[in-house]
């Protein structure tokens, strides 16, 4: 879990969702809909998004689990910095998973088209509609990862 390893005796379908905010305090991975649909929990497995609501917790034994939390090292990431310079937010609710959706799709594609952007994000919801200042701040954050200049 973000770069630790954590020894967790773990119910068959307990979900990653709980595993996290109740067992290992890591509440920035938000608890929204808890059937995937809005995709608030949105971490990373193995380099690829996934809804931590629907993922149970044995499925992540032994692999590369990264939260919200395991994002920002001595300073934030460049995806954080561009959510918040942007202001890609109005409750903030969204944003871990709409910053974890982008992290795995800027890992693999540093330079996405806008809609390469639409495809990743389509499984979270902002029920703010900051969609345009998301984008934005995506497009932004893409420059930092290789994606030409800022």
């Amino acid at each position: 879990m973000n770069g630790r390893l954590h020894e967790l005796d773990v119910r068959p379908g307990e979900s990653l969702n709980v595993v996290l905010r109740e067992r290992l305090g890591l509440t920035g991975t938000k608890k929204g809909c808890d059937s995937g649909g809005c995709g608030a929990c949105t971490v990373i497995l193995d380099g690829s998004p996934v809804y931590s609501c629907m993922t149970y917790a044995p499925k992540a034994d032994g692999r590369d689990v990264k939260t919200i939390e395991g994002l920002a090292g001595e300073s934030l990431d460049a995806i954080q910095q561009a959510f918040s310079r942007l202001y890609a937010f109005q409750c903030g609710f969204c944003t871990p998973g709409f910053i974890m959706a982008t992290k795995a799709l800027l890992d693999g594609n540093p330079s996405p088209s806008d809609h390469e952007i639409r495809e990743a994000l389509v499984g979270n919801l902002c029920r703010c509609t900051g969609y345009a200042k998301i984008m934005e701040a995506v497009r932004s954050a893409s420059k930092s990862y290789g994606g030409g200049e800022e």
